[in-house]
């Protein structure tokens, strides 16, 4: 299993810290009160970034494929690791929680490839 770095740890914290600060400044009127309604609603922002990120790529086969831009490309993928990190907060998991079950989830995908999933 590969070892994450202390340093590692410390840039998720960075990033945690950094949306805590964010999330402090939003207005929220809007954001659901309960802990399953925030959850449902940053899924729903999940997905419309994730659609935001394809449509950077050429994945329209029937279109004249334009240059991929990469810089656009990273911009959506850290609007998706914003709402991926709120999600984490809402469901109270720290950087040390989310090392964890990633180990955890990633041995078992481990075994499942290693088993012919």
């Amino acid at each position: 299993m590969t070892k994450i770095s202390e340093k590692d740890e410390d840039r998720l914290d960075e990033i945690f810290n950094l949306q805590k600060g964010l999330s402090t400044m939003m207005k929220l009127d809007r954001y659901p009160k309960d802990v399953e309604g925030r959850i449902s609603a940053l899924c729903t922002a999940i997905i419309h970034e994730a659609v935001e990120l394809q449509r950077t790529t050429n994945w329209k086969w029937w279109k004249i494929p334009t240059e991929f831009n990469e810089s656009d490309a990273r911009e959506e993928l850290i609007d998706i690791w914003h709402f991926v990190v709120q999600a984490s907060l809402e469901l109270n998991l720290e950087p040390d929680d989310i090392v964890e079950e990633y180990k955890k989830k990633n041995e078992i995908n481990r075994e499942r490839q290693r088993n012919g999933y």
